[in-house]
């Protein structure tokens, strides 16, 4: 059940038939580094079918606006509803792309700070992932092999 006034839903959007690219190729990623309200704490998700733990992101796509994907994302895989505090940039990502990967391009994150303000009991991605809290030391260790993900936290406002 949607909450009143949001576009919240129980539907995970899938495919890529709506995703924005920029004119390098580049998949365009809309992301959140979700805080506790005390910002000593963030939230990072994980897939029950690969271990590793992340920052909820997911493709920007063509019928809404950057922090609505990001807000989006979060609702979806970590059954959270922010409120977006900062734009954190752009951030390029450095891993070498997938021989493959039906898309082989890099991707774009668009990372924004945000807080959260509720945690759902049930949520579109609620059987495909587990969220969790951590510290700002627990979460960089976790996030070592995803470079673009650890810079999105260290420009977070998160305490260390």
């Amino acid at each position: 059940m949607a909450a009143s006034g949001s576009n919240r839903t129980m539907e995970s959007r899938t495919g890529r038939a709506k995703q924005r690219y920029n004119t390098k190729g580049e998949r365009l990623v809309a992301g959140v580094v979700p805080l506790s309200e005390d910002k000593t704490y963030v939230m990072l998700i994980q897939s029950t079918r690969r271990k590793g733990w992340v920052l909820p992101k997911g493709g920007w796509e063509t019928d809404e606006e950057c922090t609505e994907a990001a807000e989006r994302e979060a609702w979806e895989e970590a059954g959270i509803v922010v409120q977006i505090d900062y734009d954190l940039g752009e951030i390029v990502e450095t891993r070498p792309s997938k021989k493959h990967s039906k898309d082989n391009g890099r991707s774009l994150y668009q990372f924004y700070e945000a807080t959260v303000i509720q945690e759902a009991e049930d949520w579109p991605e609620k059987e495909k992932r587990e969220r969790k809290w951590f510290t700002y030391a627990e979460a960089t260790a976790l996030l070592q092999d995803r470079p673009e993900l650890l810079n999105a936290l260290e420009r977070s406002t998160i305490a260390r």
